[in-house]
């Protein structure tokens, strides 16, 4: 039977870590977040150097704006929300038994199924028999740690065979810690009583007898500590000492591909924008890559000042993971849309995609790489307009000629029809428009065109079959009514000519539109 293990992962002010982990030109600088509604805000989170200015908890912002070169940043649980699914998708990379037990709670909100509560965060992983894939326990927190900090995530880890014990001891501690089977009193004695989370009345009766750590609550004889506070004492030995089961309550880690950033003040550079956009698809192709995905395409969504939203999908050909390619296509988008009003929060959501590989000949020329070619197109659509760049497509329509423009595809060649020998000798014809059409003047007899002229000939029509009628959309402004006549004529210097007359019944006019071959 394998023995149960247990690893902790527990990241520390959390709602500071969650906003600057987009923001790294503030990851140096020292940073309180406030939390509470205006003017009664108070510090929540903040980092390392921040606490070195002399800055704490519950600071309120005007003493917080008293302090030189410290910076105020409001919290925001969606923020939180997204980089708590990070974690967990993080951690899931190692275990897929997961249990989320964070505290602190001061707020909760639910974000994209995902609960924001409290100031830190943390998780329980069951790494039982995980040694095969990442090695000794030692090993497997040093390779967590450092897919966290990939993440942009500062987290401690700590593995025991105990959850409660790995919980405590994750809290307690910075970097990792190992605890052997059978030491996890002697490692959790030195921890200070405040990790139990106690209330008020059994904590001010143990500070009264004079105990301070884990230790000196082990030492405790068990009867006599029921006597006095009950049978909830029994719990709390049992945690000091390291030795309190548990039912493991494994969450559902979701994987979804979603990076969110809220302003403090609202941004109009698009350079600010770009800046804080190039963090978020760094963070959305290396969570795709730890999955051997790629990203597919883009989905942009801003809120704007005076109630506006914005909202651009950014579809490159391939899948991919280049960042600076999808960079330069995020810019090129945003240039040729800009927000119409200043930008509040930014979201960009990726759909994941696998990335084609092509096998090239010894001998085959090298092509471009699809890249380059999204990148000119994007260009041209800021030059031509997004409805001029494209692959034609046929509408399902009766109107003649009648197409739109749809984004390039690079389709599958797999399942394409050859063409027989049979169908390559099959005699075909081939219709060429002409754009725009030709106006002519038509002679009619018996109501058959027998005569046209366009701008410097004259043709006599030797034969002529029709007329083939269509209409449709009479009901707004672009209704057409015409009738078509195939018609094979001579013109005065004996040549043949097979042509297509059209005829605009509503204007009454004659258009030459296209050429048989």
């Amino acid at each position: 039977m394998t023995q149960a293990l247990y690893a902790c992962v527990h990241a520390e002010e959390f709602p500071a870590q969650a906003l600057l982990r987009l923001r790294t030109d503030l990851a140096a600088q020292p940073v309180a977040v406030l939390d509470g509604r205006p003017p009664l805000e108070t510090v929540c989170s903040l980092n390392r150097a921040a606490r070195v200015l002399g800055a704490d908890l519950g600071m309120t912002r005007l003493e917080g704006e008293a302090i030189p070169g410290l910076h105020l940043l409001s919290r925001s649980l969606e923020t939180e929300a997204a980089a708590r699914a990070v974690l967990h998708e993080c951690a899931a990379q190692f275990s897929p038994r997961i249990e989320s037990v964070s505290r602190g709670p001061q707020r909760q909100v639910f974000v994209a199924g995902v609960m924001s509560t409290g100031t830190d965060c943390a998780c329980v992983l069951d790494i039982a028999g995980t040694e095969r894939l990442f090695g000794p326990p030692q090993m497997l927190a040093e390779r967590l740690r450092a897919a966290l900090a990939s993440c942009g995530l500062r987290a401690s880890v700590a593995v025991s065979a105990n959850f409660h014990a790995a919980r405590m001891k994750a809290a307690a501690t910075r970097g990792i810690a190992i605890i052997a089977p059978g030491q996890e009193a002697i490692a959790l004695g030195k921890l200070p009583l405040a990790v139990l989370a106690l209330e008020d009345d059994p904590a001010e009766t143990f500070a009264i007898w004079g105990i301070r750590t884990l230790a000196d609550l082990a030492a405790l004889p068990e009867t006599e500590l029921i006597a006095r506070l009950g049978q909830q004492a029994v719990e709390w030995r049992s945690l000091a000492c390291g030795a309190l089961p548990h039912a493991f309550q494994p969450i559902e880690a979701g994987f979804s591909l979603e990076e969110f950033c809220a302003f403090e003040t609202p941004v109009e550079q698009i350079d600010s924008l770009l800046f804080i956009g190039a963090r978020m698809i760094d963070c959305l192709a290396t969570r795709a890559a730890t999955h051997a995905l790629s990203l597919a395409s883009l989905a942009v969504q801003m809120q704007l000042d005076r109630g506006l939203s914005y909202q651009r999908t950014i579809r490159p050909a391939l899948a991919t993971q280049d960042r600076k390619f999808l960079l330069k296509l995020l810019q090129l988008e945003i240039a040729a849309h800009p927000p119409q009003a200043a930008v509040l929060s930014l979201t960009i959501g990726a759909q994941a995609g696998q990335s084609s590989k092509v096998q090239l000949g010894l001998f085959a020329p090298q092509t471009p790489e699809p890249s380059r070619l999204d990148v000119t197109i994007a260009r041209l659509k800021a030059i031509a307009g997004e409805d001029r760049v494209g692959s034609p497509v046929l509408e399902d329509t009766h109107r003649p000629g009648s197409f739109r423009m749809e984004s390039f595809a690079v389709a599958n060649q797999s399942g394409a029809h050859k063409q027989t020998e049979e169908g390559q000798a099959r005699p075909r014809m081939a219709l060429r428009r002409i754009r725009p059409p030709a106006p002519v003047r038509v002679q009619m007899r018996e109501l058959k065109p027998v005569i046209f002229f366009d701008r410097e000939q004259r043709f006599r029509v030797a034969a002529a079959y029709g007329p083939w009628r269509t209409s449709g959309c009479w009901w707004s402004t672009d209704a057409w009514n015409t009738e078509e006549w195939d018609v094979l004529a001579e013109s005065g210097s004996g040549s043949s000519l097979a042509c297509l007359l059209v005829r605009d019944c509503a204007q009454n006019q004659w258009q030459l539109e296209a050429f048989y071959d």
